[in-house]
């Protein structure tokens, strides 16, 4: 299924086998236990369900829903998608994995009801133009459905 988590320890494995516990970000963690990939639990012998561990998601992140549809849409797709915190976006989006390509895509979520000023948008277009990325922008609308805006930096 492509690359999930991070080697405790590790920074940046070398090869796709390790000895170490994997940590998984909340996404990574419910993509896999809604593909029935993982169990979750709270203390041994006593199983979380998919609504209650969603329900922890969800509290503890602001956008959430949004994140994971896009997450889940892209992961479907055989995207690799890693946080873009260092990049100031949502999400840093690869074809391969990290350690084996770059990203070729930044991700930001904007929720429907949003708006983006042109200034935050020449900003963030060219952020990823100056580590050669694409800026992508997804919304999820009112059906689910998930719309991909890509801005690609010309120079006049």
């Amino acid at each position: 299924m492509g690359y999930f988590g991070k080697p405790v320890g590790i920074r940046k494995p070398k090869s796709p086998r390790f000895d170490r516990p994997l940590e998984l970000t909340l996404l990574e963690a419910l993509f896999l236990f809604k593909n029935k990939q993982i169990r979750i639990f709270e203390e041994p012998e006593n199983f979380m369900d998919e609504k209650t561990f969603f329900k922890i998601c969800i509290e503890r992140f602001t956008k959430f829903e949004d994140l994971y549809a896009v997450y889940s849409d892209l992961r479907s797709k055989r995207y690799i998608v890693r946080p873009g915190l260092k990049f100031g976006t949502d999400f840093a989006v690869y074809r391969r994995g990290p350690g084996i390509d770059h990203a070729p895509f930044l991700l930001s979520i904007f929720p429907r009801d949003s708006t983006i000023g042109p200034i935050d948008l020449v900003l963030s277009g060219r952020l990823a133009t100056s580590v050669r990325k694409r800026y992508v922008i997804a919304t999820v609308l009112s059906d689910q459905q998930i719309r991909y805006y890509v801005f690609q930096w010309n120079r006049p």
